[in-house]
């Protein structure tokens, strides 16, 4: 079976979910093999990653595939047929069924501890005041040099220049999965660092 979206048991969860919740699922299937590998880009052994949106695992899966090892993967997910299927396929990752705009609340112990976060979050569906939110409390968790990776439908940045110059934060398009469906953009968010002097 090809398994660039994962099971058809998989595909059949996420599209009931996206039926059940279509605002805050954002996709109909689940994120293929090109949009997982661009989302896990710079991941690797020793790497401490939180997953927002983790769905049905399909990203989770190029995460652990990264060397990312699963003491150092902590998921946050709020749809609770997608929490079960998660908590069955990966027993020792931490999973958390909460809304992601908790995140400074219920992660404060992680607090500058992260390398990356990786996003499935539908943020073009957020409001801006959500977007910045989650954002802040995103760069708190992240530490010296992290990065937030986030991928959308759309052909820009889902978080607009004025939030990003609000945090002090920049993007910068990772790739194009051009054969996911729909074709998707990744866009890594980081610290915008001064300019060394001359």
């Amino acid at each position: 079976m090809d398994r660039t979206y994962g099971s058809s048991a998989h595909i059949g969860r996420f599209f009931l979910g996206w039926m059940q919740n279509p605002v805050g699922v954002g996709a109909l299937i689940p994120s293929g093999r090109e949009l997982s590998r661009l989302m896990v880009s710079g991941l690797g052994a020793g790497s401490r990653v939180l997953e927002l949106g983790s769905g049905t695992g399909t990203i989770t899966r190029a995460i652990l595939a990264a060397g990312v090892r699963e003491s150092d993967l902590e998921i946050v997910e709020y749809d609770r047929n997608f929490i079960r299927t998660l908590r069955a396929e990966f027993p020792r990752v931490g999973i958390h069924e909460v809304d992601a705009l908790t995140l400074s609340r219920r992660f404060a112990h992680l607090s500058g501890q992260l390398d990356c976060i990786v996003s499935g979050l539908p943020l073009l569906l957020f409001s801006r005041a959500q977007r910045m939110r989650v954002l802040a409390a995103a760069f708190t968790l992240l530490g010296d040099g992290g990065w937030f990776h986030q991928f959308t439908y759309a052909g820009r940045c889902p978080v607009d220049r004025r939030v990003l110059a609000r945090l002090g934060l920049t993007s910068r398009r990772v790739g194009i999965a051009a054969r996911n469906f729909p074709p998707a953009f990744v866009y890594r968010i980081q610290r915008d660092l001064p300019a060394r002097p001359q």
